[in-house]
């Protein structure tokens, strides 16, 4: 029967257009929408809303065959022509077109296996061809409706274009944009290639060899006014690095314990300190540079000469223990002896800078405070568990240069104590004598010969007596008495007497 809500279709209990699973739901009337109203999201909505309800049908009513309603009703055909299931907002189980429960001895709340498993082929009949259980496919976006906007907003949306910020009209019109205009396009690739620089994921630490490139790189652009003496670079490069180290660090981190070790004699020796309390004990060392040029001593007047004594009185007066305070007055008087070297011009390079029972020129006195820097560098970041590489070949290279040269002092004193073997062929100061080829290898690197029976003497390849290997890192950490001597020499040949005194003396060179 045709009415006025059908539609002219047929009513919504089994008419010969309903398909098979769908008759028998109840359904109540709904307000009349015409067929070309419907969108097609709406439409798909629909469509799966009723295959969802004919699925809960078959399995709700497995053993009652579903009839043919004899006649259907005028409402039932308005409800059919807005294609709205109503069997979503009506209890089915009361009103007189309610079915009979098949089980009235089960529960309502109790789950039922249906008799009749669901056949896929049949509903894949009913969808058009597709699996009613695979998720429904992407839909494309729509053609951007109406003429695209003006080239300055185009040009605008490229940034939100390139971080996917755009909505998929702009979107559209944008790339449709960019195979147009080829400004738009280039500085689209840019802004894509940017957005690829902010992803979170890189590694934050800055590469150990930065700062030196940079300087080098401006220097040669333009040289600066008043340039750092060549033996001052590498203090000023050790101490940067130990200050970027240093600059992030929390007060755990001040606190954290490690042992400071040199050689003294025939063995190796330590002391527990902090990180705080190492900055403490560069500081006062740097002090007797600055007390040679004439600027304030850190511990005042008057103040011990010898490096241990300045150390142990800075460390008794320093109540309460230092803390990250210490690392600005450290980091402002390095920059002063710096500049103040950078001032004073070429004759201030041979001042003397008493160290107690000796004394070194200001440019080696510069490069021993680079060494203890980085090698107190390498103690602290061993502490907080943080990677801490070698200094530059050049400036790893000219405090090898400097510890070759003090080893034959430190080895007359050895022989003065008793602890190293006598001389054995005395020679005119300047003239050549018995010498060990001391062979570095690495970044540094480089070939000494180290005279063995006198200061004054002069170490040549002809008076070669024996040769030692070693590593660049490994001799400078033989230095510091951080390995032993037995542990340091990787080739050794020639006067093992010769060379066993030559790596003691250069152990003993070091101290706290």
């Amino acid at each position: 029967m045709n009415g006025p809500f059908d539609g002219g279709r047929n009513g919504d209990r089994g008419g010969p257009d309903e398909p098979e699973d769908v008759r028998g739901i109840p359904r109540i009337p709904g307000q009349r929408t015409a067929a070309d109203d419907l969108d097609p999201p709406a439409a798909d909505v629909l469509r799966r809303a009723v295959e969802s309800h004919a699925r809960a049908a078959r399995a709700a009513e497995p053993s009652r065959e579903r009839e043919e309603p004899e006649e259907p009703d005028a409402t039932d055909e308005a409800d059919e022509a807005a294609g709205v299931d109503s069997g979503a907002g009506v209890d089915s189980g009361t009103g007189p077109d309610a079915p009979p429960d098949p089980d009235p001895d089960v529960s309502p709340g109790t789950p039922r296996e249906p008799a009749h498993p669901p056949d896929p082929d049949r509903e894949r009949d009913m969808t058009g061809g597709r699996d009613p259980y695979a998720p429904p496919p992407p839909r494309q976006p729509a053609e951007p409706v109406g003429p695209p906007p003006p080239h300055s907003v185009l040009k605008s949306l490229l940034g939100a274009w390139a971080l996917a910020a755009c909505s998929p009209e702009e979107t559209t019109h944008v790339e449709n944009h960019l195979t147009e205009c080829a400004p738009c396009a280039d500085e689209a690739l840019k802004l894509r290639d940017a957005v690829g620089l902010l992803q979170a994921d890189r590694n934050l630490d800055l590469p150990p060899l930065l700062r030196a490139r940079v300087l080098e790189n401006c220097l040669d652009r333009r040289a600066a006014r008043i340039p750092v003496p060549a033996w001052a670079t590498p203090y000023d490069a050790e101490t940067a690095r130990l200050d970027a180290l240093l600059r992030d660090f929390g007060d755990a981190e001040w606190h954290a314990p490690l042992q400071l070790r040199w050689f003294e004699k025939e063995e190796r020796t330590a002391r527990r300190a902090t990180v705080a309390g190492v900055i403490g004990h560069l500081m006062t060392v740097d002090g007797l540079v600055a007390s040679a040029l004439g600027l304030d001593d850190p511990l005042g007047e008057p103040a011990p000469l010898s490096p241990t004594d300045r150390t142990e009185a800075f460390w008794r007066s320093a109540h309460p223990p230092p803390t990250r305070t210490i690392r600005e007055p450290w980091r402002d008087q390095s920059h002063t002896l710096i500049r103040t070297v950078s001032f004073a011009g070429r004759g201030v390079a041979e001042l003397s800078v008493p160290y107690g029972e000796f004394a070194l020129p200001l440019r080696d006195a510069m490069i021993d405070r680079a060494f203890e820097c980085w090698i107190h560098g390498v103690d602290i970041a061993d502490a907080v568990d943080y990677p801490y590489p070698p200094p530059s070949g050049p400036h790893l290279h000219v405090m090898i240069d400097l510890a070759a040269q003090l080893i034959p002092s430190a080895l007359a004193a050895r022989r003065r104590a008793g602890l190293a073997s006598p001389a054995q062929q005395l020679v005119v100061p300047g003239s050549p004598g018995r010498s060990l080829h001391l062979e570095v290898e690495g970044a540094g690197g480089g070939n000494w010969y180290i005279a063995l029976d006198s200061p004054a003497a002069v170490g040549t390849a002809e008076r070669g007596v024996a040769q030692v290997a070693l590593d660049g890192v490994e001799f400078c950490q033989l230095v510091a008495g951080h390995i032993s001597p037995e542990e340091a020499a990787a080739g050794q040949d020639g006067d093992r007497e010769a060379i066993r005194d030559v790596l003691f003396a250069a152990a003993s060179l070091s101290r706290l």
